[in-house]
């Protein structure tokens, strides 16, 4: 049993769980075998290709999400838009704080592949429990992180509500620090509503504490500065 199969296999278990389909529903869909999509799970034989992409319609999830991702760097390169703080990176961190539930949300970004020069396809998986599962998340988005001189621009897509698109706009991501701002804005479904919020970016987990509370709530500067712009601002 290869590496690569048993993860491919428990990508298919765990979309299949959260899409609470059992073994036939699944295996009826794709026309195969229970038996089949059985060891599929298991990692015991590999999936070709025609069946990976009829396994990810079934799921409801891009085929890049039952891939293996080697743990290759992505690697940032060229003159007119090198952002320091994202180069070589295949995975990033970020955290908003929730006041309606009083709690903070964190957020992995995986980098799946360059689409253009500087244009990365993404997905996003928002709220979950913990980080070795981060993909059985509440919330899963797919889109497009894109590098400019001044500014890295980050456009999502709601994988099961289309309707609920986003965006995050991360102010001179040419310079390198271990944590950087952004302004996320989005759709929210409890209640639904616009909204913009303070999005905190980091290249590793951070310490869930009150410190990381304190820096993700609005602060008395963010407020003196929306009443000065009539804008909520984030540098």
């Amino acid at each position: 049993m290869s590496d690569i199969n048993k993860y491919v296999g428990q990508q298919i278990r765990n979309y299949r769980k959260l899409r609470k389909k059992t073994l036939e529903q699944l295996a009826e869909e794709i026309c195969k075998s229970k038996s089949t999509v059985s060891k599929y799970e298991k990692g015991e034989i590999t999936v070709d290709v025609e069946t990976l992409y009829d396994l990810a319609d079934a799921l409801q999830v891009h085929v890049e999400e039952l891939l293996y991702c080697r743990p290759n760097r992505v690697q940032i390169t060229g003159k007119s838009a090198n952002p320091a703080f994202f180069s070589g990176l295949s995975q990033f961190y970020s955290y908003i704080y929730d006041g309606r539930s009083n709690q903070i949300i964190k957020c992995v970004f995986d980098v799946l592949s360059l689409t253009e020069e500087y244009k990365y396809k993404i997905m996003m998986y928002m709220n979950f429990k913990d980080f070795d599962n981060y993909m059985k998340c509440e919330t899963t988005y797919w889109g497009y992180i894109e590098h400019y001189d001044a500014m890295t621009l980050i456009s999502l897509v709601n994988r099961d509500t289309p309707m609920e698109q986003a965006s995050v706009q991360i102010l001179a991501s040419y310079l390198d620090s271990d944590t950087k701002w952004g302004l996320f804005n989005a759709v929210s479904s409890r209640p639904m509503m616009p909204i913009a919020m303070k999005m905190l970016f980091s290249k590793v987990p951070l310490k869930e504490d009150a410190a990381l509370i304190g820096q993700l709530k609005v602060s008395k500067d963010d407020i003196r500065l929306l009443k000065l712009y009539n804008m909520l601002t984030v540098t």
